[in-house]
């Protein structure tokens, strides 16, 4: 096998396959183009209105400080412990 041969034969793929790259590379400049969806813009406005929303419930937030105000919140004890190894086993684990 002659090398030159294959040297001329490599050189005919080289250059037919770098003109097709090209021509597809100049046909796609110039169109890029971004579609939303209808979910994708769905769940924009639902993530745009859980930002906008307050973390804190200020009704419940109203309502258990009239109760400790007036003195008619009472904590169960044993109800208060049993939270709070919950908490300090979750934390430990």
């Amino acid at each position: 096998m002659r090398i030159e041969a294959y040297n001329q034969m490599a050189g005919l793929y080289k250059s037919s396959k770098s003109g097709k790259v090209s021509k597809s590379y100049d046909a796609v400049i110039g169109r890029d183009e971004v579609t939303i969806s209808r979910a994708g813009y769905d769940y924009q406005i639902a993530k745009q209105a859980v930002a906008e929303a307050s973390d804190i419930r200020e009704d419940k937030v109203a309502q258990l400080k009239a109760r400790v105000e007036s003195g008619s919140y009472r904590v169960d004890a044993g109800d208060f412990a049993s939270k709070l190894l919950e908490k300090y086993n979750a934390l430990k684990g």
